[in-house]
């Protein structure tokens, strides 16, 4: 029998003890072959609803369902062994009040067997995260730019650039600090105010489009990866071009099909498989 063991999952305690020390290494993924490539590399992978536009065409992340988290949270969390997964609660399905929000996290917890989920919100919102954390269910607060509540905020514009934008965004990041949160992201915001907000809060902040001096940073990898190139966020460094890669695969795959160049001899079979050798 094999003594090897699997490895240890980083834990919330961790990410959470990770405030002002090594920086947090985040990034996005919604399927089980992306999440296995990142696992090692990254601390925290976040299934985010941004898979409405990467995954399902959408133009916001409205449409997401509870339905749709749960099957790309399991999928993750069954593809990882090493990086802590949070998985987003939708849109709908948390706001109308604490109970709502315990019922589709305890639902989300269950399916997936994430570690936590992550909401959006501020001074509004902590009443909700603490009534989840007193219920064992660790949250990470999302602040700033919020994409759930672009309809109000009136687009995807970056955030805390006068005072009283600036006083609200840092009252909704201790807000929800102080009710209970593990972990807060702070998303297209100014950079002075990523710096302050880092500073004002005991726990780590995650930057995206925020400040370097956060805690940890977060992308949606299909942006890191210049896969999904629709639109390029000012925030986002493009790592690689793999768009331009899967274009050119599709376009020589192309040629050689309607040349009949594949299948090759190689790459098919020519006679009965050959039976393996007995060891006996």
């Amino acid at each position: 029998m094999s003594t090897q063991t699997r490895p240890q999952r980083l834990s919330i305690a961790r990410i959470q003890s990770r405030k002002g020390g090594d920086k947090l290494v985040c990034l996005t993924a919604y399927t089980a072959s992306i999440a296995r490539l990142l696992d090692e590399e990254v601390d925290l992978l976040l299934v985010g609803d941004s898979l409405a536009m990467v995954v399902y065409g959408y133009d916001s992340t409205l449409p997401v369902t509870l339905d749709m988290m749960v099957a790309h949270g399991a999928a993750v969390v069954r593809a990882t062994q090493h990086a802590a997964i949070v998985v987003d609660l939708p849109f709908g399905s948390y706001q109308a009040s604490p109970q709502d929000a315990f019922r589709a996290a305890a639902r989300v917890m269950a399916e997936t067997r994430c570690n936590a989920v992550k909401l959006e919100g501020g001074e509004e919102m902590a009443e909700t995260v603490a009534f989840l954390v007193k219920r064992g269910i660790p949250v990470m607060g999302h602040v700033g730019l919020t994409p759930q509540a672009v309809n109000q905020l009136g687009g995807y514009r970056s955030r805390g650039h006068d005072a009283a934008e600036r006083l609200k965004i840092l009252a909704d990041g201790v807000a929800v600090a102080e009710a209970g949160a593990f972990s807060l992201v702070l998303e297209g915001v100014n950079e002075e105010l990523g710096r302050e907000l880092t500073a004002a809060v005991a726990i780590p902040t995650i930057g995206i489009g925020a400040s370097p001096a956060c805690d940890g940073q977060i992308l949606v990898t299909d942006d890191m990866l210049g896969v999904f190139a629709e639109f390029t966020p000012k925030f986002v460094k493009r790592y690689r071009r793999l768009g331009e890669d899967i274009r050119a695969a599709a376009r020589d795959y192309a040629a050689d099909v309607r040349e009949g160049r594949f299948p090759a001899p190689e790459h098919t079979y020519a006679g009965p498989p050959k039976r393996a050798k007995s060891s006996a």
